[in-house]
Formats: C-alpha cells, sequence, structure tokens
C-alpha cells in the first residue's frame, strides 16, 4: 500500500481522466469521483469515463502548420492517456483525428480502472470537498453540478458561474488590413492601462454599412438548445444582428458609432459607421471585435465580417457566439500552476478554466496532473515555456489574456489553442536563397518555425522536468 496521500479529481470527463492518469503515473494514488450513473446530465448518455458528448473529432493531426496538431504532438510526448486511447481507435477522417467514440471511452476506463493507484468512485460531490482532502483536482466542466457551481461562487466571490457567454470574434492582428484600418481610441481618451490608440478602427460608408445591416438581418443564425432556454443574458449583450434588427441605425448609435474618431488619412470626411477592435491578449497578436457577439453561424460570421473594409482578409482565431457556459475568470482567480488562489488546496482543469475543445480540455488535464503530482512529491514545478502549445494555452488561461481598458463586460473569454497564443517569432521566415516569402509561402513557413521552436522547447523543459513523460 502507498503512504502517499492519495489526491482527489471530480469529474470523469478527458480532463480530469488525463488528470488522474498523469498522477498515477508519476507514482502517486489518486481518487477518480464521477458523479454518473448516480446522478446524470443533460448531455451524457452512458457511465463512461471520457465520453464523448458532442462531436467525434479532436481535429487537425498535422503537427507542422496547425496548433492543435502540435498540442497532440506535446501530450502524446507527455504519454497522454487521451491520445493514446484516441489513436487506438481512430477513424477514418482525413487529416483530422476522429474516433470511435464508445470504443474510446470504453478503452479510458478500463485503463483506469485497471491502474493499481486509481480508485473510482461514483457519486456526486455536493458543495467543496471535504476539508481532509489536501489536493483537489476540479474537472467539472460545463455541466457542473449546481452544489458544487454554488459553493466555488461562495468561495471566490464570483457573481456568476452558469450564463449565456457573449462572445465576439477575434482576429489575428497580421490579417488586419493597417492601409485602410488606424489606431486611435474614442476622443483619444487615455483609459487605465491605455494610451490613446488602444483601438483598430475599421471605417465604412454610408453604401457599405447598409449594405452590412442587410447582411446581418438576412445571415444564417443558430438557436439556443432547450437546456440553455432559462439562463440569463451575462451582461445584457444582445446579438449584433438582434440589434440590426431593432433599427437600421441602431449600430451607428451602438457598438459602430463613428463619433469622436478621425480617419487620419481622411481627416476631413467622417466615416458613417466604425467598427472597433480592442487588444485582446498580452502579446498583442489577437483582437476583438467589440461588441460583435453574435448566433450568426461560423460560415455567415466569415463572409458577412470580411465586408468591414480592413477585414477584407480577416483570418479569425475564433468565431463569436452566445451561448450558455460555465467557466471560471482564471485569470484573475488562478495562480500558474492552475491553483485557485481563494483556496490553493483546490486546482482546477478542462473546460471550467476557459479552455475550449476535447484535446484542449484533456491538456489542461495533463498539466494540472502533472503540477499536482510534483507538488505531492515535493518536487519543485517547473513553468511550461510558453513557446510550446501545452504553455501557450495554460498561459492564456492564467496569464496572457489583457483586461480590457475600459468600464466594459467581462472579457476573459474561452478559446481553442491557436498560433496567436505563441509569442511572435524572433525573425521573419525566409526562402532558402535568403528572399523575403510572402503570401501563403509565408505562412506556412512562419507556422513550420512556431512548431520547430516549440519541439525544441519542449525537449529542454522535459529534460529538467521533476517528472518524466508519462508512459503507457
Amino acid at each position: 500500500m502507498s503512504t502517499i496521500e492519495p489526491i482527489h479529481v471530480i469529474g470523469g470527463g478527458l480532463a480530469g481522466s488525463e488528470a488522474a492518469w498523469q498522477i498515477a503515473q508519476a507514482g502517486v494514488p489518486v481518487v477518480l469521483h464521477e458523479m454518473r450513473p448516480v446522478r446524470g446530465t443533460d448531455a451524457h448518455k452512458t457511465e463512461g469515463l471520457a465520453e464523448l458528448v458532442c462531436s467525434n473529432s479532436f481535429r487537425s493531426d498535422d503537427a507542422e502548420t496547425n496548433a492543435v496538431g502540435l498540442l497532440h504532438q506535446e501530450m502524446r510526448r507527455l504519454g497522454s492517456l487521451i491520445m493514446a486511447k484516441g489513436d487506438a481507435h481512430q477513424v477514418p477522417a482525413g487529416g483530422a483525428l476522429a474516433v470511435d467514440r464508445d470504443g474510446f471511452s470504453a478503452a479510458v476506463t478500463a485503463a483506469l480502472e485497471a491502474h493499481p493507484l486509481v480508485t473510482i468512485e461514483r457519486g456526486e460531490i455536493a458543495g467543496l470537498p471535504p476539508e481532509e482532502w489536501s489536493s483537489v483536482i476540479i474537472a467539472t466542466g460545463p455541466l457542473t453540478s449546481p452544489a458544487l457551481a454554488q459553493a466555488i461562487l461562495d468561495l471566490t466571490g464570483e457573481t456568476s458561474l452558469a450564463f449565456f457567454d457573449a462572445i465576439a470574434p477575434i482576429v489575428y492582428r497580421e490579417s488586419i488590413n493597417m492601409d485602410i484600418a488606424w489606431f486611435q481610441s474614442r476622443y483619444d481618451k487615455v483609459g487605465p492601462g491605455g494610451t490613446g490608440k488602444d483601438y483598430i478602427n475599421c471605417p465604412m460608408t454610408k453604401e457599405q454599412y447598409e449594405a452590412f445591416v442587410d447582411a446581418l438581418i438576412s445571415g444564417d443564425k443558430t438557436e439556443f438548445k432547450e437546456w440553455e432556454a432559462n439562463t440569463p443574458y451575462f451582461d445584457g449583450c444582445l446579438p449584433i444582428e438582434v440589434m440590426a434588427e431593432r433599427g437600421r441605425e441602431t449600430l451607428r448609435h451602438g457598438p459602430m458609432k463613428p463619433v469622436g474618431l478621425t480617419d487620419p488619412r481622411n481627416p476631413d470626411k467622417k466615416p458613417y459607421a466604425i467598427v472597433q477592435l480592442r487588444q485582446d491578449n498580452a502579446l498583442g497578436t489577437l483582437f476583438n471585435m467589440v461588441g460583435f457577439q453574435t448566433k450568426l453561424k461560423y460560415g455567415a460570421q466569415a463572409e458577412i465580417f470580411r465586408m468591414i473594409p480592413g477585414l477584407e482578409n480577416a483570418e479569425f482565431a475564433r468565431l463569436g457566439g452566445i451561448h450558455r457556459n460555465t467557466y471560471l475568470n482564471s485569470p484573475k482567480l488562478l495562480d500558474p500552476t492552475l491553483r485557485l488562489k481563494a483556496m490553493p488546496r483546490l486546482r482546477f482543469a478542462g473546460q471550467i478554466t476557459g479552455c475550449e475543445g476535447y484535446v484542449e480540455s484533456a491538456a489542461v488535464g495533463l498539466m494540472t496532473g502533472r503540477f499536482a503530482a510534483a507538488e505531492r512529491l515535493g518536487r519543485p514545478i517547473q513553468p511550461l515555456p510558453h513557446t510550446t502549445a501545452l504553455g501557450a494555452l495554460i498561459n492564456h488561461i492564467t496569464g496572457g489574456h489583457i483586461e480590457t481598458i475600459d468600464e466594459g463586460p467581462r472579457s476573459f473569454q474561452p478559446m481553442n489553442v491557436n498560433f496567436g497564443l505563441f509569442p511572435p517569432l524572433n525573425s521573419a521566415p525566409k526562402a532558402e536563397e535568403g528572399k523575403r516569402l510572402r503570401g501563403s509561402a509565408k505562412a506556412i513557413a512562419k507556422k513550420k518555425m512556431l512548431t520547430d521552436r516549440a519541439r525544441t522547447d519542449l525537449e529542454a523543459w522535459l529534460a529538467g522536468s521533476a517528472l518524466p513523460a508519462a508512459a503507457e
């Protein structure tokens, strides 16, 4: 019998299952608590661990030019159970990794049940975990039970954990046409942390504005799910298309008002309307479209928002949406190892931390498990390089986000892993003969430089890590 006190993991989804595996592989006993089948959810159909409730895709497996593919590779390198069983139960999906959901869940469940250091307990943890549990990982995702959610709120002093999350599209800074757009704050106001040139402004003529409003009103839209119906809007944010439907001038007197802004290239002509984008991360690589939360379908969003002058070639790190969500204001509440500042015996993993996607949830679970195991064993916790996919994702959750520079709604938003979260390269990619690359060749070369740097830095980090890469 192990004399090491166990770590408790609450939630048997992808994040909790991965965290439990990493802890056990480090030689630390772990108790994995899953409330199903004692208490069911609106989304789950089985009692299996790591059940995939939506898509069966882990998205692109391209580790050379895709950030999620790189994340796959890094997780495999660190002995991820989720990736091992995903690979073992792969189904044809072109360049993506898709899995047989039943076989995958059964394999994850079997591996954890067979591990000598894993104990699986079925039943709900209502409220905060018992005080005698000195190390706990909460990985309960968007379907966190009401009692536990309320306990977390009471502990953190936050006002809401489940709400309609109004998400505006986020654009890669380098894809914005600055020959048309310009930097300026309204009335050149210098807010907290601002300079007076904190927004990117995209001007519209009357004709462009009218065509844009028409496109918003006629664009394909998604509907709320049944179980979202009774959740209130968060911060009273209305979809941009709903505002447009309330009157053709509504947007010009709302998020697209042109007052207090002057186009430096044409100072004598006032734009009819202006779309503003605000810096979204500390690196300055991502900008969000202010006030553009939307229920438009993704294809319609990309087409309509590229009608905006300056965004004609926009590339989106994420598109907008409004849906029920459950996540922490992690940059404020969590430390760099995902411990709750108000109660450090608690760590968080998965979607509740503010990541999106199966793979991202499992990745955060992987690192949370490693952090907790190292702490339990009294070994130093080495921070991940932000140049890796794992490090970039953790950094966004715990500290890479930039607060709004003015009074506005909660601005930390869940995000999939993407290259906009990575620190910029020190040099631009060039062709073998030293010539400057352009267009798609430049984009591909840049991504390859980012992934090459990530692999090198992950190996260096792993060589100095207190925990080896777990092996299945």
